[in-house]
C-alpha cells in the first residue's frame, strides 16, 4: 500500500476550495500559508494529480480537485462522527454540540428553546451558527456542524430529516392598503407585482415566490431585504407587501399601528421547520432529544389579525 493522505491535508484542500484564497484558507485552518501550501503539494504528490491551479491573482480547483474535495468532505465528516461516537459513549446531550440555524428561524424560535435546553441538559455546551441554508448544509455535510434547523421545501437528499412543525406565511401590508381589504387575501397579479422579497440565498424568498405563483424573477425589482426586520420596515414605509412566517408574527415583529396582518386564502402557503443531520451521525440520541424538545415548545399560539 502506498503513502496515505492525512486528514490535515484534506482539511487544507477543502479550505482552499471554499475560500479560493490561500491566505484566508490558511487562517481558517490556523496554520501559516507556507504550511498549507506544503501540505497541498504533498497531497498532490501522493494522489499523483493536480488539484489546484494558482497564479498571482486567482485560485481555481481542477476537475479532479473538485471531485477530491467532495470525497474529502465525506471523509472528514465520517472522521468527526467516529470521534463523536467515542465521546457520546459518556452519555447523550453532553459535551459540545454544534447547531446551525437559518436567519428566519433563529431570532424567533431560539430564545425560549435555549432556556429550556439549558435547564434540561446543563452538561451540554451548544455552539450556534446562523447562516443561509446552503452554507449550513455544506458545513453539515463537511462535519463542521452536528445538526441544522432549516425550512422545507429544500433539497435535503442524503440527509436525515425530521419535520418539526408547519409555519404558515401571512400577508403583511401597510394599514389602508387595498390589497388587504378582505380577511383572507387571494393570490393576484397585483399582489405578485408588489411583493417584497428577502435577498438571494434566503429560502424564504423562494417560498414567498412559490406562494404567489412566481418561480425565478423578483417582482419588486431592486428592492430586496437582508432580514425580516428590514422587510417589515419596508412594508411599513409603503414600499410593498410582504409574506411573513407565523413564528415572526408571534414574536411581535409586525406589532405596529401602521401594519395589517392577513391570512392567505387556501391553499395556505407554508414552510416546514425541520431538524437535519448527516445519516452517518453518531449522535442519534442527541438528535432525538433535541427533536422532542423542539416539538414540545409552546410555539403555536394564535396570531391576531386585527
Amino acid at each position: 500500500m502506498g503513502t496515505l493522505t492525512s486528514l490535515k491535508q484534506l482539511r487544507y484542500l477543502v479550505a482552499v476550495s471554499e475560500q479560493l484564497n490561500f491566505t484566508r484558507a490558511a487562517e481558517s485552518c490556523f496554520v501559516t500559508q507556507s504550511t498549507l501550501s506544503a501540505g497541498l503539494k504533498e497531497l498532490e504528490a501522493v494522489l499523483g494529480a493536480r488539484l489546484v491551479e494558482r497564479d498571482k491573482q486567482t485560485v481555481l480547483m481542477t476537475p479532479v480537485g473538485v471531485e477530491v474535495v467532495d470525497r474529502a468532505r465525506a471523509i472528514l465528516a465520517a472522521t468527526r462522527d467516529l470521534v463523536e461516537f467515542a465521546a457520546v459513549a459518556k452519555g447523550p446531550m453532553t459535551g459540545l454540540l454544534q447547531l446551525g440555524v437559518i436567519p428566519t428561524i433563529a431570532p424567533f424560535l431560539l430564545p425560549p428553546f435555549l432556556r429550556r435546553l439549558r435547564e434540561r441538559y446543563p452538561a451540554l455546551r451548544l455552539a450556534l451558527r446562523e447562516d443561509l441554508t446552503a452554507n449550513l448544509l455544506s458545513r453539515l455535510e463537511g462535519g463542521r456542524l452536528d445538526f441544522a434547523l432549516i425550512a422545507l421545501p429544500y433539497d435535503t437528499a442524503n440527509l436525515l430529516v425530521a419535520p418539526i412543525f408547519d409555519d404558515h406565511l401571512w400577508v403583511v401590508a401597510r394599514k389602508g392598503d387595498p390589497e388587504v381589504k378582505a380577511i383572507k387575501v387571494k393570490v393576484s397579479s397585483s399582489l405578485s407585482d408588489r411583493l417584497l422579497l428577502l435577498a438571494e440565498g434566503h429560502c424564504l424568498r423562494d417560498h414567498a415566490l412559490y406562494a404567489c405563483g412566481e418561480s425565478t424573477r423578483g417582482p419588486s425589482g431592486d428592492m430586496e431585504a437582508t432580514s425580516l426586520l428590514t422587510l417589515v420596515q419596508m412594508v411599513e414605509s409603503g414600499l410593498g407587501i410582504g409574506l411573513i412566517p407565523e413564528m415572526a408574527l408571534r414574536s411581535g415583529l409586525t406589532e405596529s399601528p401602521n401594519l395589517v396582518v392577513r391570512a392567505m386564502a387556501k391553499p395556505n402557503p407554508k414552510r416546514t421547520i425541520a431538524l437535519v443531520a448527516r445519516r452517518s451521525t453518531s449522535r442519534r440520541e442527541d438528535f432525538e432529544a433535541l427533536l422532542e424538545l423542539l416539538r414540545s415548545a409552546p410555539i403555536l399560539q394564535a396570531v391576531s389579525v386585527a
